[in-house]
């Protein structure tokens, strides 16, 4: 009873950490992007100094290139709410992630924890913890405490011990990673719409660029350009969009691995050192 009160008391703390603040985050960011998005179609790029005779009807002056991404049409302030969606969502990630990494590197930390356990210093490998910080020095110290633990535990056995550190580290690394993957499902999302909302324009300016060459007389010069225009603005703006959420997502997505790697290696040492300090330790024999 006593195992399990103790990791009812500790679960409530990390979840706390692990709360929903991540989408409360979201739901705000989401909305937001795109109210900013269309205000700046609506009074930046279609401002009418940006076209000659000051009507946004008309086409954009020589060089303007804010009329000119203003003739993409209605996808643009989508493509623009996703574009900025990515570039908040990855400040957002970066954040998180180095807070999560500590203070110091990775490879150092855990060659100072393996150290200290080899030095069999577990109060200084918990302090070791502490002032490194983050997500991968939160596992660490669980499995650490745990450590401790089951060195008081004379009536166990070693594998049921050793069992005992790896579940507790699995259990806090399982807690602690969704905090790190936590809105990259938004940016793997805008990566794969990003170009397709793109396509959407394209089509609809080359429908509209058609449309002007198929009128009976002269054919309509300034909806020609326009669809054309339409057409290849929504195409750069949704490849850009797909680019950088690509981008973004391989970079954070490498970083989770390095500290997830960084969790498996301390852990590995945790579990190799504890079981070779417990074969060494002097077998107690009692006296009849």
């Amino acid at each position: 009873m006593e195992k399990k009160t103790a990791v009812a008391s500790k679960n409530p703390n990390v979840e706390k950490k692990a709360s929903p603040m991540g989408g409360v985050f979201a739901s705000i960011v989401i909305p937001l992007a795109i109210i900013v998005s269309v205000l700046i179609y609506m009074f930046v790029l279609g401002n009418p100094a940006n076209f000659e005779g000051n009507d946004p009807a008309s086409h954009p002056l020589p060089g303007n290139y804010l009329g000119i991404v203003y003739k993409g049409g209605w996808v643009v302030p989508i493509l623009l709410a996703l574009n900025l969606m990515v570039f908040i969502f990855s400040i957002e990630r970066a954040l998180t992630i180095s807070k999560a990494k500590g203070s110091k590197s990775i490879a150092s930390f855990v060659r100072n924890i393996s150290s200290r356990l080899n030095q069999r210093d577990i109060n200084g490998a918990i302090a070791a913890c502490d002032a490194q910080k983050g997500s991968v020095a939160n596992v660490v110290k669980a499995g650490l405490l745990k450590y401790k633990e089951m060195q008081n535990e004379p009536e166990l056995l070693k594998a049921e011990k050793v069992a005992a550190i790896q579940k507790e580290i699995e259990e806090s690394t399982s807690l602690e990673l969704p905090m790190l993957e936590k809105n990259l499902v938004i940016i793997s999302t805008i990566a794969s719409i990003s170009t397709l909302v793109g396509l959407i324009g394209t089509v609809l300016g080359m429908i509209k660029a058609f449309a002007a060459l198929a009128q009976g007389g002269a054919p309509d010069a300034v909806g020609l350009a326009n669809g054309i225009s339409e057409a290849l603005i929504n195409t750069a703006l949704g490849i850009t969009g797909s680019a950088i959420a690509i981008v973004a997502y391989n970079y954070f997505t490498s970083k989770i691995d390095e500290l997830t790697y960084g969790i498996d290696e301390a852990g590995f040492s945790i579990i190799s050192t504890f079981a070779a300090q417990h074969d060494a330790a002097p077998v107690k024999t009692q006296t009849v």
